[in-house]
């Protein structure tokens, strides 16, 4: 029995009960330019970055894979982000045959199991990809973060390779920490925390020198093809210098090593995912690592914003104690999206009223998570595929304005005050240079004091609604409406054009039956549009294009790429995949059979789902009936729409399973076997 079995159960079972299992961090809760315009180290008017990563914005390219993040690179740029954090881009386990499904046929969370740490895995892409990636980064001034994790393995431990098992003593005894054999429950302790099996993955002894060694030539090797930082995976989860440890004559010197032994270490920007609540230690980490995330000060913008409560009491204070601010701040993380429930109770207009605070404030280096392409609160995986990019909303004119914002603001002081009395919207003042005004409930009247020089200015959303500061009062012949942002500067402002926009229809249904399905393709700021459909030759498109998608023989995927330039020939890139899903129905009545293996316990269960949610029983399943010949029986006992079907041996830790990923589909009186 593999350590992990029991993660596939919790997974399925979360599918159908909505409660998401992540592969981390949550399970501790705890576009180039045309090459005859592209100079060599752009940074020019329309993606003009900030002086470094700290001062300006890292955009999360959550399962885009190096080839997305490439050819997205102009269109990151023209939106003002400094950087971009990858996915992480270890070896990991390869669950579901592969399946490229965010959620289903393939599960993000599998480049958060790592087999063994070298550059390169299925979902996204090879090492000379990334390389690749790091120097179209370079030629727009933007640096690259790699998410990395050293506190675990895939819980699959026949997966993890013989190599890093040797770096780790030899055995998966000596890689992992004694105390592995436990589950972490008691995050008050120390040594639990550092050392214990933390949600099914297996701990490990990151204070062997031979592991560290490993590890961190994989980290060089990381900065060698361009790398100029990381965020470290379940930080508090690895020691700290004075934390108790093992009886195993090694030091905790992890951290020491992560941020001096490494290459370029005087210039990575490295900071360590440290989520807030019990015994976090969160100021020891900052000074080990440099830097750490901010959970609790996302949550409460959330609260902010979601309660239209945005007076400066309510969003000034990071709740780090006293220390100065050396953090990561987000409005939401993609384990805050996928497991705390925002994908369901905070829209992509919160989020960016959200970022607009964080972003236009003085400290903290905020963080953009980029939610799944055409994802909502009645589907929040989107398309459902990993390697595209994620939605569009990351290059809003809104985003795209409060990054240039924060950009020519560095070195400012701030000041957060209220428009009035009106605690529902906030001003974010940067000296008397510029201001920021975020509106959540009600039209806001002008009129109000403000801290910016006496001057006229145009809001730099809109680019045309101009506002007078007279007296230190501003004034315009517009209201500012509700779920907006206003911002306003003039130093360090320059004009760039707006991001050509491709994409699909809202209503679009990326997995479909049948022999086709038409698709309306949508374009805007652009005249050159395109579409090519898997590597076929571009074709030119109009807005409102209708395109038909035709199911093919030798493939269950088709693949349409669409590009455009903006009229200052910045290109935009967005990869569509279209999965065709045969359906089929399973009546009242129907019987399977199943064989079971030798080790299996003798009480077996079939556990029958679809995608539609609906399920014969929770977790388990329901109890086969044995057969005279040995064989188990299970009859359906109502109709089912395409199920899927896992055969078990009950819900206990060391219990089997069949198959560990997506269930089989049903096949009437068949007999199954574990292959």
């Amino acid at each position: 029995m593999k350590d992990g079995d029991f993660l596939y159960k919790r997974i399925l079972a979360g599918l159908l009960s909505t409660v998401l299992i992540t592969g981390t961090a949550a399970l501790i809760s705890g576009c180039d330019k045309d090459s005859t315009s592209t100079p060599e180290n752009v940074n020019t008017a329309e993606n003009k970055t900030a002086d470094s990563i700290e001062a300006g914005t890292i955009l999360q390219c959550f399962c885009w894979d190096f080839n997305t993040i490439k050819e997205s690179m102009a269109d990151i740029a023209a939106a003002g982000f400094t950087s971009v954090q990858t996915s992480p881009i270890n070896e990991c386990l390869e669950g579901e045959n592969g399946g490229m499904e965010l959620y289903g046929n393939g599960k993000w969370y599998y480049h958060y199991q790592p087999t063994d740490f070298k550059i390169g895995n299925y979902q996204l892409g090879t090492r000379e990809e990334f390389k690749a990636m790091c120097e179209e980064a370079d030629k727009y001034g933007i640096s690259v973060l790699v998410d990395v994790i050293a506190n675990h393995t895939t819980p699959e431990t026949d997966a993890v390779s013989q190599d890093l098992i040797e770096a780790g003593g030899g055995s998966l005894e000596t890689l992992y920490h004694k105390g592995n054999a436990n589950d972490l429950n008691n995050y008050s302790s120390r040594l639990d925390c550092t050392t214990y099996k933390m949600g099914g993955l297996p701990d490990i002894n990151t204070e062997r020198p031979s592991f560290q060694d490993y590890f961190f030539e994989f980290i060089n090797d990381c900065i060698d093809c361009g790398a100029d930082g990381f965020r470290y995976d379940t930080a508090k989860h690895i020691g700290l210098p004075d934390d108790p440890k093992e009886d195993d004559g090694f030091e905790n010197n992890f951290w020491e090593k992560a941020t001096t032994s490494v290459k370029n270490a005087d210039s990575l920007f490295i900071y360590g995912e440290v989520l807030q609540g019990n015994n976090d230690r969160i100021k020891d980490y900052i000074s080990a690592i440099g830097r750490t995330t901010a959970s609790t000060y996302g949550s409460k913008i959330r609260s902010a914003v979601n309660n239209n409560v945005l007076s400066p009491g309510s969003v000034s204070d990071y709740w780090l104690g006293d220390i100065d601010p050396n953090v990561v701040t987000w409005v939401e993380s993609h384990d805050n999206y996928i497991n705390d429930g925002t994908a369901y109770s905070f829209t992509n207009e919160q989020i960016i009223l959200g970022w607009s605070i964080i972003t236009a404030r003085k400290d903290g280096t905020p963080l953009f998570f980029d939610r799944p392409y055409n994802s909502s609160m009645d589907n929040i995986w989107g398309m459902n595929r990993i390697g595209t990019q994620g939605d569009d909303f990351y290059k809003d004119s809104r985003v795209k304005a409060v990054n240039f914002f924060r950009t020519a603001m560095q070195g400012e002081e701030e000041n957060l005050a209220s428009p009035g009395d009106d605690t529902s919207a906030l001003i974010i003042e940067r000296g008397n240079k510029g201001a920021v005004i975020v509106n959540t409930e009600g039209t806001l009247k002008t009129g109000f004091e403000i801290g910016l020089a006496d001057g006229t200015y145009v809001d730099r959303v809109d680019n045309k609604t101009t506002y007078t500061v007279s007296n230190g009062k501003l004034t315009s012949d517009a209201d500012i409406p509700e779920n907006s942002v206003v911002v306003l500067y003039n130093e360090g402002y320059k004009e760039t054009a707006a991001s050509a926009e491709v994409g699909v229809a809202e209503d679009t249904e990326f997995a479909y039956e049948g022999d086709s399905i038409d698709v309306t393709l949508t374009c805007s700021n652009t005249d050159n549009a395109t579409y090519s459909i898997d590597g076929s030759e571009p074709v030119s498109f109009k807005d409102g294009d209708k395109l038909t998608i035709k199911h093919k023989d030798d493939s269950d995927t088709t693949e349409v790429v669409l590009t455009a330039t903006n009229s200052e020939g910045t290109k935009t890139y967005e990869e569509l995949v279209f999965t065709y899903k045969q359906t089929y129905e399973i009546t009242k009545g129907v019987k399977v059979y199943f064989e079971k293996p030798d080790d299996w316990d003798d009480e077996i269960y079939a556990y029958v789902y679809n995608d539609d949610l609906d399920e014969n029983d929770i977790w388990p399943g329901i109890e086969m009936e044995k057969t005279s010949d040995g064989k188990y029986c299970y009859t359906f006992t109502k109709y089912f729409e395409t199920p899927y079907i896992i055969f078990n041996d009950g819900d206990a830790a060391d219990a089997f399973q069949y198959p560990e990923g997506q269930g089989l589909t049903v096949e009437p009186d068949k007999t199954y076997t574990v292959e």
